[in-house]
């Protein structure tokens, strides 16, 4: 996605993530499959996985991370696999829980990368199945049939930032502005902390810089 796009965006709460969770672990239960190992899929996936665990009552947990998304609905070129399982999970029957499936290749590159360790079973879940995904987990607690982008309350300040800093085109813009911008391009109204704390960290990070007319991305090929 380019920086000038404008999406829906969506925030969910912590009491909702919650609830898809148990909702989730409900399914999985009713269904009758008990994984010998749970397995997170990082970082999306390691908040939803626990509270799965929990609610199954499941301590057998680990995780591995894979980078597809990077924050405020940046995709990177490729998907790998940066952390790879520490433990042998042959013969195994296992459970793969995310947060989302948007295109599916996180879920796609986690079965490929583990089908090839030998469990005897794999099955996948995540809170919200977006239809939009080439691949279908075998459990979720709601499907999304309008594409959005979906902010976890775990993730809120990350993608916060990068929403922040993809609405500050042009030249300086006042912070009334900013929340003009996000709430025209991406539906978003963050409190006011939540912002502050947002463009103190673009700052923080020289990505941004404060005038007195306001704020200004601060572009890398701009002279100085």
């Amino acid at each position: 996605m380019n920086d000038d796009e404008s999406f829906e965006c969506q925030l969910v709460s912590w009491e909702e993530a919650s609830r898809l969770a148990r909702i989730l672990a409900g399914r999985i239960k009713a269904s009758g499959y008990l994984p010998d190992l749970v397995i997170a899929i990082g970082r999306g996936g390691y908040v939803p996985a626990r509270v799965v665990c929990d609610y199954m009552l499941e301590g057998r947990l680990t995780s591995i991370k894979i980078e597809h998304w990077g924050i405020a609905a940046k995709m990177h070129d490729e998907t790998i696999v940066r952390f790879p399982l520490s433990i042998d999970v042959r013969g195994k029957k296992l459970l793969i829980v995310d947060d989302v499936t948007d295109t599916g290749e996180t879920l796609q590159a986690a079965l490929e990368y583990i089908g090839g360790l030998f469990p005897i079973e794999m099955r996948t879940a995540v809170l919200q199945h977006k239809t939009t995904s080439h691949l279908e987990p075998d459990y979720c607690a709601e499907i999304i049939c309008e594409w959005r982008w979906i902010i976890y309350p775990w993730a809120a300040h990350e993608d916060l930032v990068g929403f922040v800093e993809r609405a500050m085109d042009g030249g300086p813009m006042s912070r009334t502005i900013i929340e003009e911008v996000l709430m025209r391009r991406f539906h978003l109204e963050p409190d006011e902390g939540a912002l502050d704390d947002a463009i103190a960290d673009l700052i923080a990070m020289g990505k941004v810089e404060a005038l007195e007319e306001g704020y200004r991305k601060i572009e890398l090929n701009r002279p100085l």
